[in-house]
């Protein structure tokens, strides 16, 4: 076995190892090849894979947060491993591997993500459970009716928007999102390499809800074939309190499904009662769940 850093061409592989861990997570081949290439820029971020025998037994990535004011935070993100390859010290030599990619940087406080079975793991390396994360998942078939909106309020697929105004829509609603540390901090350069400029992005499922002109809420898809993951539902919060975020998310599901999607996922904070009820309201069912886990790093 060996830990190495990820290259383009591993992209197949990594996606196939994911799809048996996290079934429930959506990003393609030539998303995360794109993504292997050419890093978020301005927050370090490297991955890492584990190799057994010439094939891809486990994969992590590691970063520094440029999404939050929080000073000196770190994400270690979506360590796992082969089934067949655990127990072996391959976890925990990933793990090595992205906390010392992250020390030099001056990272001090981290973050990773842990299945309810990890979390024996996260605790035996230093990391305490901060946040319950729910996966749930709809079956596209039957499709939600397209929803017919109020006078005044209309509906754009998002390729037919500004970026900067949806950029700027997404940055007012994320500010109060729950979660370990604020989202407060997120340019333009990192949302367009986050986000519109994605491979997965489908601008002509995503949906914008417009009032008088501006946009008030939005639903973003991100697709791999007939499998898509709603990347984010938001209202700005001046807009809320009027279902616009339903509105957005039902039309965003009935316009890729029109596409050939056949099942959807997303995630939400535990303490996201709005969103979960929105879901809840739309089919979604629970199918996963993990746990935010917090460490200091010295």
């Amino acid at each position: 076995m060996r830990i190495r850093v990820a290259r383009p061409d591993d992209a197949p592989a990594v996606v196939a190892l994911r799809a048996m861990v996290f079934p429930y997570l959506v990003r393609g081949v030539e998303s995360t090849r794109k993504m292997i290439a050419e890093p978020v820029p301005g927050e370090d971020w490297a991955a890492f894979v584990a190799e057994f025998d010439a094939q891809v037994v486990g994969w992590v990535t590691a970063q520094r947060n440029g999404s939050t004011s929080t000073a000196d935070f770190g994400d270690i993100s979506l360590l796992h491993v082969h089934p067949e390859h655990r127990r072996r010290g391959i976890g925990t030599a990933l793990l090595t591997t992205a906390t010392g990619h992250l020390a030099p940087l001056g990272i001090r406080r981290l973050r990773a993500f842990a299945q309810p079975e990890g979390l024996p793991f996260a605790r035996q390396h230093g990391f305490e459970p901060s946040r319950e994360l729910r996966y749930s998942a709809l079956d596209l078939n039957p499709a939600p009716a397209l929803p017919e909106p109020p006078p005044g309020v209309r509906l754009r697929p998002i390729a037919d928007l500004d970026p900067y105004l949806l950029y700027a829509a997404d940055v007012a609603a994320a500010a109060d999102e729950p979660g370990d540390v604020p989202v407060d901090a997120v340019s333009y350069e990192t949302w367009q390499y986050d986000v519109w400029d994605n491979l997965g992005l489908d601008k002509t499922a995503s949906t914008a809800v417009e009032v008088d002109g501006e946009v008030a809420a939005f639903s973003l898809v991100k697709r791999d074939g007939d499998r898509m993951w709603s990347d984010y539902t938001g209202t700005v919060p001046s807009y809320r309190g009027r279902g616009l975020a339903r509105l957005a998310k039902t039309a965003a599901l009935h316009r890729a499904a029109a596409n050939g999607v056949r099942i959807a996922y997303t995630s939400n904070d535990e303490e996201n009662a709005p969103m979960l009820a929105i879901n809840a309201r739309l089919g979604y069912r629970p199918v996963a769940s993990q746990w935010s886990c917090l460490a200091e790093l010295t």
